[in-house]
């Protein structure tokens, strides 16, 4: 009995982008049977949901964000029937177009309830886009991650995910409270927790926009500290950060958080730096500063 696929998809501004999703979504040799399409940008993207028959357009006039966006989607999608969710940001694509089939293959020949491809850099195809810690070094090399085949219990979501409809009434949605940045770390962690059998899968792949720049090494190799490139975006991750330390008893989280920031900061001379991050991760770490996004102060 073959499987059905929805995808649930987010968008903001990115109508070229969207586009090229949606194509190479409906070039697939695994059927969709929809695609529920969430869209909180400041420009209407219906236009370009109209090309294809199956995408199921949902406008938000709200900025739900990446967290929320995708809840409302997965929400559509279950609710469609699919028996499989495959997840997707407007500006990733599909590597190739046997990459569903692949993950479906991985999926049942392994017995897992969700399955993540590897998550290439754009003009980069040697290099992933979020980088896999392997015998305690972080690294970008796609080649040394492939030879490992299969990675049980570690991914990245949600770009590429493929996650069996019911994984979702066992763990729940991603939390909307956490806007962007750190939704995906804790889903992941619930996934753990609830004893969800996922991986991920080197034998295909999707791009998407890489964070090279992002990843700051502080005392060699073996530890690091994310530094995102916007204001916007550092506030939500730092903030998130804390949030999930509290909320999941991450000590060790905690210790590196703490001496990686500090060891940072401090060696560059940047106390604003310092203070922003104290600010946003303190406010996490009580489990403040949570509200619609009009009343937050970043």
């Amino acid at each position: 009995m073959s499987m059905s696929v929805a995808v649930a998809a987010v968008t903001f501004d990115r109508p070229r982008e969207l586009a090229v999703l949606l194509n190479a979504i409906n070039r697939q040799t695994a059927p969709v049977r929809s695609i529920c399409l969430v869209d909180s940008g400041t420009v209407p993207a219906n236009d370009v949901a109209a090309e294809h028959s199956n995408v199921d357009y949902v406008r938000s006039e709200a900025n739900l964000g990446g967290a929320g966006g995708f809840s409302l989607a997965i929400l559509k999608a279950v609710a469609s029937g699919a028996d499989w969710i495959w997840m997707m940001d407007d500006d990733a694509e599909p590597g190739d177009p046997e990459c569903l089939a692949t993950l479906l293959r991985e999926a049942e020949s392994r017995g897992l309830d969700a399955v993540v491809p590897l998550v290439a850099a754009p003009g980069h195809p040697d290099r992933l886009s979020f980088f896999f810690r392997l015998d305690g070094k972080v690294t970008h090399d796609r080649a040394e991650v492939e030879k490992l085949g299969f990675l049980p219990d570690d991914g990245h979501f949600f770009n590429g995910a493929l996650i069996r409809s019911d994984v979702f009434f066992k763990v729940g949605l991603p939390d909307m409270r956490l806007f962007i940045r750190g939704d995906e770390v804790d889903f992941t962690i619930r996934l753990r927790k609830a004893g969800i059998r996922f991986g991920t899968v080197t034998t295909t792949a999707i791009t998407h926009p890489h964070a090279f720049a992002e990843t700051k090494h502080v005392f060699g190799a073996r530890w690091h500290v994310i530094v995102p490139e916007t204001a916007f975006k550092r506030y939500y991750y730092y903030r998130n950060r804390g949030y999930l330390i509290r909320r999941h008893f991450r000590v060790k989280s905690l210790v590196a958080d703490v001496g990686g920031y500090l060891g940072y900061f401090l060696r560059r001379g940047d106390f604003r730096g310092l203070a922003d991050w104290f600010r946003a991760f303190s406010t996490g770490l009580r489990g403040k500063g949570f509200a619609p996004l009009k009343d937050q102060k970043f």
